[in-house]
């Protein structure tokens, strides 16, 4: 479980390190562009400069330049944000990247950051157009209050999303079963949470998340059923499994292969059970691997599988 929490923190720092090509030039081009913006100020701004003086006998063409010093600004804010932005979710990202709990919490309000982030650029930027920002964020709170009242599963996917996060009832990197689809948690986003399993991405919507079974809460535990025939001697069979099964290392397993004792008693052989802790994640082929262990042990100290049988009574006819 340990060496799976630093999987998935090598995968924060790698997407922190690895911004992405295309998204780190345009943030290096824009910021240039500020910093050039910046140093000609007086040549842009100006009352007297070209943009402002009306260079062409076309009204159109005046028009365009004009926009140019506002088109400049609403650049400098967004690349502010963007700058300002980026560095902060750095730090978070990178701060807070330890175990499940704080990649699942730091993402979340990554989520968060970058819905508010945007909210106030484009505030912003209708300021700097002449915009009456004040009446947009007054009619911004009515309308937001009449679409809550339409998009109430949406608020509570969000509330649901907060309350999965902040109560610990899974992170990022759990496996866990919801209606019977088990995968691992891949996202825990504002609204939607997704599974992964087999290559298969289930996604559920917060509210609609009902009796989770987390499987990594606590190391689960790997079952193997093996059955021998009756004709062997079970006080045999178990003196061997007491001698040899400690003997039996499997990858994934920190102890030792448990004997249990006679699971059943089966229609041509009796049923041994065998358990091992391990991670959930390895599970399957911790069985898979107990399984041709004990097949192999039992085959060396001539313990036999038992086969279908078939017990055939005749009748006979002069009793009859």
């Amino acid at each position: 479980m340990n060496d799976h929490i630093k999987r998935q923190t090598e995968n924060v720092k790698t997407k922190v390190k690895n911004l992405g090509t295309v998204k780190t030039i345009f943030l290096i081009v824009m910021i240039i562009g500020t910093v050039c913006s910046i140093v000609f100020h007086d040549y842009i701004f100006s009352a007297d400069s070209v943009f402002n003086v009306g260079i062409s006998r076309f009204g159109f063409i005046n028009e365009l330049l004009a926009a140019v010093p506002k088109i400049i600004q609403a650049i400098r804010i967004i690349t502010v944000i963007l700058v300002i932005t980026t560095l902060a979710l750095c730090v978070l990202n990178s701060a807070f990247n330890k175990n499940q709990r704080q990649i699942t919490v730091v993402r979340l309000i990554n989520n968060m950051i970058k819905c508010i982030v945007a909210v106030i650029a484009v505030i912003a930027v209708l300021a700097v157009w002449g915009i009456d920002t004040t009446a947009l964020i007054t009619g911004a709170g009515v309308l937001t209050l009449i679409v809550g009242l339409g998009m109430q599963s949406l608020i509570s996917d969000v509330v649901a999303g907060l309350f999965i996060v902040f109560e610990n009832e899974f992170n990022v990197g759990d496996i866990i079963t919801i209606d019977g689809f088990r995968g691992t948690v891949v996202s825990i986003g504002i609204r939607t949470t997704k599974l992964e399993a087999l290559g298969n991405v289930k996604i559920v919507n917060n509210s609609d998340i009902r009796g989770v079974l987390n499987q990594t809460v606590k190391p689960s535990t790997a079952k193997a059923l093996i059955a021998v025939e009756y004709g062997a001697s079970l006080e045999k069979v178990e003196s061997v499994i007491r001698s040899k099964l400690p003997e039996i290392e499997i990858d994934g397993v920190p102890g030792k292969i448990v004997y249990d004792g006679v699971a059943e008693l089966g229609a041509s052989g009796v049923t041994l059970q065998f358990t091992a802790d391990c991670y959930e994640g390895d599970i399957f082929a911790v069985q898979r691997e107990m399984n041709k262990k004990l097949k192999m042990l039992f085959d060396a100290n001539g313990i036999g599988i038992p086969y279908n049988q078939l017990v055939v009574h005749i009748a006979d006819k002069q009793s009859a």
